[in-house]
């Protein structure tokens, strides 16, 4: 255990130097927008990190036991979906010149339309975030700390603090280079990770292709189940739609692509790393398979739950002081490169879209330190509560939260109509809960269950809601 210990201050001890070189005379420009001078490469690089949180590195090897790799349909959405938002949305970004993204809507639809959709996007990644961040402090907490009588407050606490302190000063600048680092971190982990296995069963790169092509879970494609969650096309549009409202509509996923020089720029980095979440995604797929098979070949029960079945062999040291380590940095990784550039944006969207103060460095400077507070509140919350599969719950709170932001994003830009501004906020409430309702039904009467298309339902009920009581557009 103490080599984990000592993994995790060397990896702290890295970020600090990465964030003392990079936060040298910063102001709000500087926190906010990185004043639009980083390298579009590097971006896309880092935002794979950003993307892929803790729960991906944790979650996703163990669907391949009850979804096999059908997940590799929803990313293909995702290509579509990072096409979408370079040509369609970051030219209106870049166009008004925005540093908040829900500014855009203060000038379409109106103040309480901008303030709703800034609330429900800090709701939403605050609680997205926590969830991803638990992750690791969960793990840390059970493999490591606990044998040092060391509380779970306390490790929620002190990681919290960390993230805080190499963030508070360089904000988005200091994240371009924090998350490449972090994203070099994790990719390396999880190659290692899948050679340890593949050491463990006795198998070259050939053998092991093999072998994950020839099992049962390497199955991809559902074209012939129209009712299972799993059917191609509602993977692949729910893909497109996650995307352009997760990364799109999301003040935390757009911060770092508008630090690019110029729209075309930003347009290569978006579709850049749009394309590795299908590689990326299918060798944490080929890691569960290929744990899976070990474990059979080991006599071992499978757990319970897909998130234990990589911790139950590299958390473990199972496979080794080089494994263990790899897992330790990539859950790391991944998951701090999540969590800083959340607390980011939500500084940035509490000071610019909320409070109004953009310039306000003290004001920044004490809400990015609330936050962080909450931010580690909500994690000690989510632990007396308890989860299923994280993965999971966090695309389901995304339908329920995300959606009326899909729909007054896609009101604005799709119709030239007006709406009463006073009836957003009413609207944005009484989709979420109308789509509840829906889906509630359908399970019980139809026995049918909703799954990432909850979404765009949630969407197109805001939508609709904003056409009711839509007029002319006389502005324009």
């Amino acid at each position: 255990m103490l080599i984990l210990l000592l993994t995790l201050i060397i990896y702290i001890a890295v970020l600090f130097v990465v964030s003392r070189l990079t936060a040298r005379r910063t102001d709000n420009a500087t926190f906010f927008r990185g004043k639009r001078r980083s390298p579009w490469y590097m971006v896309a690089f880092g935002m794979v990190g950003a993307s892929v949180s803790g729960v991906t590195f944790v979650s996703v090897p163990g669907m391949v036991n009850t979804t096999g790799m059908t997940y590799l349909q929803t990313c293909m959405g995702f290509i579509v979906g990072y096409f979408v938002v370079a040509f369609v949305l970051l030219p209106v970004y870049y166009r008004l010149n925005l540093t908040s993204i829900y500014t855009f809507l203060d000038r379409r639809l109106g103040l309480r339309s901008y303030r709703t959709a800034a609330l429900f996007f800090l709701l939403s990644k605050m609680a997205a975030s926590a969830l991803k961040f638990y992750v690791v402090c969960l793990i840390l907490q059970r493999f490591v700390l606990d044998a040092y009588g060391i509380p779970f407050i306390v490790t929620v606490a002190v990681l919290a603090v960390v993230i805080w302190l190499y963030t508070r000063r360089g904000g988005i600048r200091t994240l371009v280079w924090t998350d490449t680092f972090q994203t070099l971190c994790m990719l390396t982990a999880l190659v290692l990770i899948i050679v340890g296995v593949m050491q463990a069963l006795g198998m070259s790169v050939g053998d092991a292709i093999e072998a994950i092509a020839a099992d049962d879970r390497s199955r991809i494609f559902v074209f012939d189940d129209w009712i299972s969650t799993q059917n191609f096309w509602k993977q692949f549009i729910s893909g497109a739609f996650i995307v352009v409202v997760m990364t799109g509509m999301d003040q935390d996923m757009m911060q770092k692509n508008l630090t690019c020089r110029t729209l075309r720029e930003a347009q290569k980095d978006m579709c850049t790393y749009g394309f590795a979440f299908v590689p990326v995604n299918l060798l944490f797929l080929s890691l569960g398979i290929l744990l899976s098979m070990l474990a059979a070949q080991q006599g071992i029960t499978l757990p319970t739950s897909g998130d234990e079945l990589l911790p139950m062999f590299a958390a473990t040291g199972a496979l080794g002081n080089v494994v263990l380590v790899c897992f330790t940095i990539g859950v790391l990784a991944a998951s701090f490169s999540s969590a800083d550039s959340a607390l980011t944006a939500m500084t940035t969207s509490t000071c610019v879209d909320l409070f109004r103060r953009q310039d306000d460095v003290a004001l920044r400077k004490r809400v990015h330190l609330v936050l962080t507070i909450i931010f580690a509140v909500v994690i000690l919350i989510v632990d007396a509560i308890g989860s299923r599969s994280l993965i999971d719950t966090i695309y389901t709170l995304v339908g329920y939260t995300y959606g009326p932001l899909l729909g007054m994003f896609a009101f604005s830009l799709l119709t030239r109509r007006r709406t009463s501004d006073r009836a957003v906020p009413a609207v944005a409430i009484a989709a979420p809960l109308l789509c509840f309702i829906i889906s509630t039904l359908c399970d019980n009467m139809l026995h049918y269950r909703f799954g990432y298309e909850l979404l765009l339902l949630n969407g197109m009920l805001t939508f609709a809601g904003l056409m009711a009581f839509s007029g002319k557009n006389e502005k324009e």
